[in-house]
């Protein structure tokens, strides 16, 4: 055996002695579905297990109190990777093949959608079992794992890339559930920004001049200034109608938003004095992010004149697009061959059964679908997506994974999340039902494991495999024009001195005299809701 195979078989001897335990740490995490820059348990996890593993970890890096930095190796190639673990507000769901939240959860909290849960474990499974095959065969190398909160508001890694900690690194091997076994060719993700909108009603009582009233002390009974309110009523329509002449319909490009305070629960004859509203935006481009965002400011700055307001502008996050690597992508598709699609146990296809009768189907043989259990060729994903897209797009949808692929060569593996066969064409399963497989281990660890063999492989690979990395790397010189700083290189977005809104007041669990609670103001069900339109 080579020194090479020796390398990778050790990698997959460690998953398969450590599956029951690595399993065991992804369901914790899933239990805990903590949403964006609130994941305080998970961060709390993989920073213990990381140090007891033997890695240097910095918590809190960049700023972000619930994100890390792990490093292990003190020579070779600087290779990396990221977990994320947020999860999403508004998905809380059991594992039950029903519709039923957590156990004392409302259903609007917060639960793990792609999951990220699994993303996150199959990159650390991945960053330790390569780490214990170099450790043994005494092969140089570096291994950097990142913890990214807030993937779902692309918060962390835009200001992890700012402030610098992206330097250095010599490749990336990246990861997140899918529809299908591939990984991703030339088509990659594009630009995600976001921004929070703010609306202070600062001084009210100068909307009128006085002087014009008969009585100057007129209480409750006097003209007010329109408020906050009215500021964020305005910055939402005009919006809505503007959204209209930004762009041609073409380019997958999105705009949605959030309000997160509406007026401080004012209702009285005062001004409303604060407001805040979050939109986020997708693009192909930075120049189309670009131009939503003044056609954004211009609404903002409108909307305030009208209502005596000033408005306050504050980014949240700001990415670039996605960077391709076929050397890496044909490496990390020759593994995954290798590896092999999941394979799904009694126990996950008995479940499956059971929510397809709850749902009035009749149950299945084989209850999932096709391309759970296949391999998809890259170059025929990249023809299903380029199907839909028009020729001059290479970037749809949004994935701040984008960051890494400006500072080195990156590729970015897909293993299918577990999902049903569809009876028919016109059939759609309900969300809870991809949340519930999601946190069931039967059902969703084999893509978790597939995922953590094909990356461990791939690392080892580019620590050890003969002009493997540095073909990727003049790969990546070449797109960059040159890599960092190069005549095509984009620099990263946010400024070096950014500040992450982890301030902000973002849905989260919050623990008060009543016990721990879902913060997000939700009626119980049935109770409190008010009569149904």
């Amino acid at each position: 055996m080579s020194k090479l195979a020796a390398l990778r078989q050790t990698a997959l001897d460690w998953i398969a002695a450590n599956e029951a335990r690595m399993s065991a740490f992804n369901e914790r995490i899933w239990h805990f579905a903590e949403p964006a820059w609130r994941e305080y348990k998970s961060s709390a996890a993989y920073v213990e297990l990381l140090r007891a593993e033997g890695f240097e970890v910095e918590a809190g890096s960049g700023g972000m109190p619930t994100a890390f930095c792990a490093r292990w190796g003190k020579e070779g190639p600087v290779l990396a990777s990221f977990s994320e673990y947020d999860a999403v507000p508004g998905n809380c769901q059991a594992v039950v093949p029903r519709r039923e939240p957590r156990p004392g959860m409302h259903p609007y909290a917060a639960g793990h959608t792609d999951p990220h849960s699994s993303l996150g474990t199959a990159a650390l499974t991945s960053i330790l079992a390569a780490k214990a095959a170099l450790e043994k065969t005494g092969t140089p190398g570096r291994l950097v794992l990142f913890g990214e909160p807030a993937e779902k508001v692309c918060g962390s890694k835009p200001v992890h890339a700012a402030k610098g900690y992206y330097d250095g690194l010599d490749a990336a091997v990246v990861y997140h559930p899918h529809l299908q076994n591939t990984v991703t060719a030339e088509t990659h993700f594009g630009a995600y920004w976001s921004c929070v909108v703010t609306f202070t009603c600062d001084n009210p009582e100068s909307w009128i001049d006085k002087a014009l009233l008969p009585i100057r002390d007129v209480g409750h009974a006097a003209a007010r200034a329109p408020g906050a309110t009215d500021a964020l009523c305005l910055m939402y329509t005009t919006t809505k109608y503007t959204k209209e002449a930004m762009f041609p319909h073409a380019g997958s490009w999105t705009l949605n938003e959030f309000i997160m305070h509406g007026g401080d629960a004012t209702s009285d004859n005062l001004a409303p004095r604060f407001t805040q509203i979050q939109y986020s935006w997708r693009t192909p481009s930075l120049p189309m992010a670009q131009q939503i965002a003044n056609v954004l400011m211009a609404n903002a700055r409108s909307a305030a004149a009208a209502t005596a307001c000033t408005a306050h502008w504050r980014w949240v996050t700001k990415t670039r697009v996605g960077l391709p690597n076929t050397v890496l992508t044909d490496a990390t598709w020759a593994n995954l061959q290798e590896v092999g699609p999941p394979e799904y146990p009694a126990a996950a296809q008995v479940f499956a059964r059971e929510i397809q009768t709850g749902l009035g189907l009749e149950p299945m043989n084989d209850p999932f679908a096709a391309a759970n259990t296949t391999l998809t060729e890259p170059a025929d994903f990249e023809a299903n997506l380029r199907h839909f897209l028009p020729p001059w797009q290479w970037h749809l949808s949004a994935d701040d994974y984008v960051e890494f692929c400006w500072h080195c060569p990156t590729v970015r593996l897909l293993t299918a999340r577990p999902r049903l066969r569809s009876p028919d064409a016109n059939f759609d399963y309900p969300q809870w039902t991809y949340n519930a497989l999601g946190g069931l281990p039967a059902a969703i660890d084999p893509g978790m494991f597939v995922a953590a063999k094909t990356m461990a492989l791939t690392l080892l690979d580019l620590a050890a495999k003969p002009g493997l990395l540095d073909a990727a790397q003049a790969e990546w010189r070449e797109r960059t024009g040159g890599g960092v700083g190069g005549t095509k290189w984009v620099a990263p977005l946010l400024e070096k001195d950014f500040v992450a809104p982890v301030d902000m007041q973002w849905p989260e669990y919050v623990t008060t005299a009543r016990g721990d609670e879902w913060c997000v103001p939700t009626p119980l069900d049935g109770l409190g809701a008010g009569e149904a339109l």
